[in-house]
């Protein structure tokens, strides 16, 4: 699964987007962290791996809902899309 875990400090929330397994806890040990967000910023930062991201969601990981609407939302440049496709 690809969700969030939160590393801020108290009430400074900033979060790792991570790939880890479903039944560990939020801040359990992840597999492997594709990105960041942080929603103290205006606008709020998102930094992702797109092609790291596309690669966990074609071996079957699962977006939770936030992290979905996340990469929604940041959609990768099209010169990463190219080179993907190649």
């Amino acid at each position: 699964m690809i969700r969030l875990a939160r590393v801020g400090a108290r009430k400074q929330p900033y979060y790792r987007i991570v790939v880890i397994e479903k039944d560990r806890a939020r801040n359990g040990r992840s597999i492997e962290v594709v990105g960041t967000y942080n929603p103290r910023t205006e606008p709020a930062t998102v930094v992702l791996k797109h092609e790291r991201v596309a690669y966990w969601r074609g071996v079957g990981a699962q977006l939770s809902p936030i992290v979905l609407k996340l990469v929604t939302k940041n959609p990768a440049a099209a010169s990463v899309a190219e080179t993907a496709a190649a």
